[in-house]
């Protein structure tokens, strides 16, 4: 097991990502914003899918997962169809204009990062590829609760919010 220290350096570091992670939007078209391009890559790794299993995996609001839809929507690049089971609810599917602009923006990715690490090796970006896979299997499915650890915390908590706004009883 590695030692407090590094990992708090690790924290420090996963916090600066952020910059990474901003440089890299900067990248997308004017007219695809993170949300939007977020929902295109979902509907290509998943395929289709109704709105409340994209806000699942988008770990949004419904009516945030509902404006960044309206926009794809909105620019032609998904399609959305009654759902067969439930008429009430929609079908969203890529469509060929949001696969041409999922593989524009996946260049775009390409160059940026080919740009900013052009002196690493292959076995170094190989390295950092693994690296930050097996970091994010440790962790699973980030939509999920909270670990153990911090869901026990707010159950004490909790238990202590509720005992102090309970009056006493009389024995």
């Amino acid at each position: 097991m590695a030692a407090q220290s590094q990992y708090a350096e690790l924290a420090r570091q996963l916090s600066a990502i952020g910059a990474v992670k901003r440089e890299l939007a900067r990248v997308l078209p004017a007219h695809c914003p993170a949300g939007s391009a977020a929902v295109l890559v979902l509907l290509d790794r998943n395929g289709e899918m109704r709105m409340s299993r994209l806000a699942e995996l988008l770990a949004v609001d419904m009516s945030v997962t509902s404006r960044h839809v309206a926009h794809v929507a909105d620019h032609g690049w998904i399609d959305r169809a009654p759902d067969p089971a439930d008429r009430r609810s929609r079908i969203l599917q890529l469509n060929p204009a949001g696969r041409a602009l999922l593989e524009e923006l996946s260049e775009r990715y390409t160059q940026t990062l080919a740009a900013a690490l052009g002196d690493w090796s292959d076995d170094e970006v190989g390295q950092l590829v693994t690296m930050l896979a097996r970091l994010r299997s440790s962790f699973g499915d980030c939509r999920a609760k909270a670990p153990y650890h911090f869901e026990h915390e707010r159950e004490h908590e909790h238990e202590h919010d509720t005992a102090s706004a309970t009056p006493a009883t009389p024995a």
